[in-house]
């Protein structure tokens, strides 16, 4: 076990864990930050993604001892009301089905939508695409990024 003291939604964190731990089970295990899905475990579904120092990461194979003095934002940390435009779209336009993929597809579309404020739909189509919806969303997915891309800054 280590110590580490990290940055999670803004706030100074300590944890104890083994360094080898995954971020994503740092996060819903040590701090209660269950947003943070468990889908496939190797990176190739997209339910654990979150922000580092605000590019979307998949949290299942970030060990813990390569965070440092990075920040981590997840889903409870996007918007203190949960009033991004993201979110707010995703309400809107309906978009979970299911719903268990949806924070990390919000999550990868905010850190689109933060390095390219207006994407195309081959934009969003290659930026999303490490990100499974397994009910098969994309069409609203799309829809809803369109739409937050006209309300973002």
């Amino acid at each position: 076990m280590a110590k580490f003291q990290l940055k999670v939604n803004g706030k100074a964190l300590n944890v104890d864990a083994d360094p080898t731990t995954p971020v994503l089970w740092v996060l819903r295990d040590h701090l209660d930050l269950v947003g943070t899905k468990f889908g496939c475990g190797v990176g190739s579904c997209g339910a654990c993604t979150i922000h580092l120092n605000g590019r979307a990461l998949k949290s299942c194979q970030l060990p813990v001892s390569a965070v440092g003095t990075q920040e981590i934002t997840t889903i409870e940390g996007l918007a203190a009301a949960g009033d991004h435009p993201v979110q707010k779209a995703w309400l809107e336009l309906d978009v979970a089905q299911c719903g268990y993929c949806q924070t990390g597809q919000i999550m990868a579309a905010a850190s689109l939508l933060k390095s390219k404020p207006k994407p195309t739909d081959e934009d969003i189509d290659n930026f999303m695409s490490g990100n499974i919806c397994r009910c098969g969303t994309y069409t609203r997915i799309k829809a809803a990024i369109k739409k937050a891309s006209e309300t973002s800054n």
